[in-house]
This record gives structure tokens, sequence and C-alpha cells, in this order.
């Protein structure tokens, strides 16, 4: 086993495609495909599974692509002591619902741990594709939420795919809507209220079942509604047409500006937001430095 071999799994692993990781090795793809197949042989594992589909991590790859970062990045750290080396490219991604919170997490990491190079992800998108890019390996961390109505779906994805929530912040539901909309002087609204305005949700495309809703009470018959792909303009729907969503109440006026606002809405929901990792790995550093980040954005 090389170090060379262990980058090579790193980068298949971060492509999800043999063919893509050897273009950015600089390498041919047979020569790549041998020395990972060589690997697999004297670690007595398969590390890859390949399929019409393309190429996935085995459980037992999952844990050994672990192993394999942490050696990686205790190799570079010796040559950048020692050898003062420049420091490698770093990697980092997460996955998430549209959170205020989430993006002010992102921003202190990289203003506090971007080095000279990186390539970082974020990426905002449906409640299926966190689970599937955590368990993948695509992010090393996803965001969501739980409750008693999804909790029973999600617990169960989660659980299939050695994944594990921990817990961030619970919430009492709110509604976003326009400073101007008339229902933001009131202390509480209640669903009646709502019935007159346009209800904004984000699409979950051939995922869009009630329990992979990002807003909760999906079940809800409503009047006027429109599904939308981009936080952006959902901020701009609920200003332009006085429409309402249904989230945390958790908001960053240096994101998202003075002009959309929480209110309580009442009802008798509670709202479990928490990060997703595997279960058998250990975070990165990157990775623990911005569940710390988290902390602080909600705090």
């Amino acid at each position: 086993m090389t170090l060379q071999q262990l980058k090579y799994v790193i980068e298949v692993a971060k492509q999800g495609s043999i063919n893509e990781a050897a273009k950015r090795l600089f390498i041919s793809q047979p020569s790549l495909s041998n020395a990972i197949r060589d690997l697999e042989l004297e670690m007595q594992i398969t590390i890859f599974e390949r399929s019409n589909k393309g190429i996935t991590l085995s459980k037992d790859g999952i844990e050994f692509l672990s192993y394999a970062r942490q050696v990686v990045e205790q190799a570079e750290l010796l040559e950048t002591r020692y050898l003062h080396a420049k420091p490698s490219t770093q990697h980092f991604s997460v996955s998430t619902q549209h959170y205020a919170f989430a993006v002010n997490a992102f921003v202190q990491l990289v203003q506090e741990h971007g080095q000279e190079e990186y390539e970082f992800a974020l990426r905002e998108t449906k409640t299926y594709e966190i689970i599937e890019d955590v368990r993948n390996l695509r992010s090393e961390i996803g965001i969501l939420y739980l409750n008693e109505f999804n909790g029973k779906v999600i617990n169960k994805l989660l659980k299939d795919a050695n994944l594990q929530f921990n817990s961030l912040f619970t919430a009492k539901p709110h509604i976003f809507i326009s400073i101007r909309n008339p229902l933001a002087k009131q202390p509480a609204v209640t669903i009646e209220e709502l019935k007159h305005y346009p209800y904004l949700s984000f699409d979950q495309g051939e995922y869009n079942s009630f329990h992979f809703s990002e807003e909760i009470l999906s079940t809800l018959n409503h009047p006027k509604s429109i599904r939308v792909n981009d936080r952006a303009t959902l901020f701009n729907l609920l200003i332009g047409l006085n429409g309402y969503t249904i989230s945390t109440g958790v908001l960053s006026a240096d994101l998202n500006g003075n002009e959309i606002i929480p209110v309580p809405l009442d009802c008798e929901e509670s709202i479990h937001v928490g990060w997703i990792s595997h279960r058998s790995m250990p975070l990165t550093r990157l990775g623990t430095a911005y569940v710390e980040a988290l902390k602080e954005a909600i705090s």
C-alpha cells in the first residue's frame, strides 16, 4: 500500500467516477483502475462497487476511506512541517436544506480555515439528495430537520445508510413574510389567517413526498401554492407576492436583509434541526470546525 494509492482512492470517491478521477490526477483510466484493484487485493476488501450505473463506495470502502484521509492528511502535515512543502488544496463539502445559519457557518469556516488554495462546496439541495450526498461521501456533513411526522421515514433512511443525526436546536414553527405583509405586525398568526396568501415551498423533485418536504405541516391543503428551487427566488416571491413559507424562524439580516421577518405560527409542532454524518467516520478537521461554526451561528 502506498500513499499514492490512498490519494487515488480519495479522488475516485470524491469524483464518483474512475474516468473523471483519472483526468483530475493526470493519469490514464486503466492505470488508475489497476492501482485501485491492486490495493483491494492487498487489503483483501472491495473498496468500490462497480455496476452499470457507475462506481460507489462499499461499506468496507467507506471505513477504509476515513482512515485513508487521516493518513494522507498527516503525511501532508509532515511534509509541510519538515520539507516546507506547500499545503495541498483543502477539500470540504456540506449539503443542506435552505438555512441561512448554514451559510453563515460556511462563511466563517472559509474565513478562518481557508488557505491559499481550497475547493469547498455548499450545496443547498433537496432533502433526499442531502442524505444521498452524505451516504456517498459527496458531502461530509448534511443539515436537515426532523419532526414527529417525518421522523420515522427519515430515520429509517439514515439507519439504512449508516448515518447518524446530531441535534443542533429545537425550534417552534414560524412563517417568513415581507415586512409589508398585513400579518407582519401580529404577535403570531394562525393557519386560517394564511389561507388568502400564496404558500411558498421548496421543490423536492422526484421525491416530492410529504415526508421529504422542507416545510412542516406539509399535508395541509393550500389554495395558493408555489414551488421554487432556491432561496433567493423564494424570498423575492415573499416580497413581490406577499407570500409566506414555514420554517424555524432563524434568519440572517447580513445575508437576507431586513425585508423578510419571522412571525410565530400558532401550532403545537416542533422542528428539530441537526447535522448528519457517517457513524463509522470521525469528522475531519474542517468538518469539526464547521460544526463549531454552526453552533456559533445559531447561538
